[in-house]
Order: C-alpha cells, then sequence, then structure tokens
C-alpha cells in the first residue's frame, strides 16, 4: 500500500491511502481537498473512499466539498456529527478499499466518537510495509489528543488497544505536534534512551509504547514524575502537566 501525508492548516495532516493493485484510494480527513485531490494525480487511482476520524472541523471540513468533487464517494465514520457522513462504522468493523482490508477502531476521549482506521495489506511483500493505523487526534507522536469529550478513563482504554496492534505498525496521526510532545516528554522521562532516537513524522507502534509517556503510564518513572500509582491516574496527571506544559 502506499500512504501519501498531505499536510493541511499549517500543522494538520491528511492522507491519501492507495492500493496499488485496484488503484483504488482513499483519503483520510481530507480537510483541504484541493491539495488531496491534487496529490492524488500522480498515482492514477480512482478516489472512493474518505476515512473521517472526528467531526471537528480540522478534519471533517472538507467533507461537503470533496463529495461536490466526487459525489459517488463513502464518506466513512463513527460519529454522526460528522459532515456528509453516509457510512457510519462502529468498533471492530471491517471493511475494503481496494484489496486492503480497513478495521474500525473505536477510540473515545478526544470525541466521543473518534475512530482510529487500521490498514492491513495482505498483499504486501514485506511485513514493514503491511499494517498502518491513522490515529486522528487520539495518539500523536510522542503524545495524546486532549480529552475534550471523555476521561483519562477513557483515554487510557484507547491506547492500550492501539497498543495491541503489531509493534511494527506504522503510525500516522493528525497534526504535527512531534517536537513539543518530545521536549514534554524529556521532562518527565527524562532517562529514557528511546527519546533520543526518537524523529517527526514516522513511527511505529513499538517507537510509542518505548517513548511515549501517554503509552508508559504504567511505568514507574511515569509514576515517580506524576506522583501517582495507577494508570489511569498517571494519566490524568500527566494530560495536566502537558496542558500547562511551555518548554
Amino acid at each position: 500500500m502506499i500512504v501519501e501525508p498531505v499536510p493541511c492548516l499549517g500543522d494538520n495532516y491528511a492522507y491519501l491511502l492507495v492500493d496499488p493493485a485496484t488503484r483504488e484510494a482513499a483519503a483520510i480527513d481530507p480537510v483541504t481537498p484541493e491539495r488531496v485531490l491534487s496529490a492524488l494525480k500522480q498515482y492514477d487511482a480512482r478516489l472512493t473512499t474518505v476515512l473521517t476520524t472526528h467531526h471537528h472541523s480540522d478534519h471533517s471540513g472538507g467533507n461537503s466539498a470533496i463529495i461536490k468533487e466526487l459525489p459517488d464517494l463513502r464518506v466513512v465514520g463513527g460519529d454522526e456529527r460528522i459532515p456528509a457522513l453516509s457510512y457510519q462504522v462502529a468498533d471492530g468493523q471491517e471493511f475494503s478499499v481496494g484489496g486492503l482490508v480497513v478495521r474500525a477502531l473505536a477510540t473515545p476521549c478526544h470525541t466521543s466518537g473518534h475512530i482510529c482506521y487500521y490498514v492491513v495489506d495482505p498483499d504486501a511483500k514485506d511485513e514493514a510495509s503491511k499494517r498502518v493505523v491513522f490515529t486522528g487526534d487520539t495518539l500523536f507522536i510522542g503524545g495524546c489528543g486532549r480529552f475534550f469529550e471523555g476521561t483519562a478513563e477513557q483515554m487510557q482504554s484507547s491506547l492500550d488497544k492501539l497498543a495491541q496492534l503489531p509493534g511494527d505498525t506504522r503510525v500516522y496521526c493528525g497534526h504535527e505536534y512531534t517536537l513539543a510532545n518530545l521536549k514534554f516528554a524529556s521532562t518527565v522521562d527524562p532517562d529514557n534512551a528511546a527519546l533520543k532516537a526518537s524523529g517527526t513524522i514516522q513511527s511505529t507502534i513499538a517507537s510509542e509504547l518505548a517513548f511515549n509517556p501517554f503509552m508508559r503510564t504504567s511505568h514507574a518513572a511515569l509514576q515517580q514524575a506524576t506522583g501517582q500509582t495507577s494508570s489511569v491516574a498517571v494519566m490524568a496527571k500527566l494530560r495536566e502537566m502537558k496542558n500547562n506544559f511551555r518548554g
């Protein structure tokens, strides 16, 4: 499969997902449709699907415009508040984009109807390119989304669900917040060698488990940094600390 990041609105990412075998494509959170459709031209592929992670306008705000260009698009999401929604999915539901298998993962907290999309290419020639997950505003590289419509317990559960994916699953998130996230991570987990080897944009589930403090809430270093012992309490305190971080 091919994944093409499409920068939008300053720090947002939309994505193109292309199955080379069938030349069928999906757009993930195409908030600026003109950029996404322009990027699509290089692949000689047919856009059939929009995958919307959540209803916030910086992710779903391009849906109505893109279906005016392509009225037959299937607009997928987990929340009735998503504009132009035509195919509502629930946790664990699977569907196809060409030969690619897409599984909806309900990850409520940032919004109550947030969905991450786990995609497997059964025909991939190597394991490293077989699995990806589009995490919207649930999981960022080195961080997680704010708890706008949920609780620390929900975010803990959502990140635990993502942690169960194969470690080599590539992570594609909704915003480029990496540098700020890693600065914060280094203040709460300063002895973590994995932080020194981390980069931007590209990550995997295994990498996030190694250096993302919000996926390490059971680790002693994070418990010490927050003064909490349970994973949910650590999650809540980390989010409070990150909200107030000005590093």
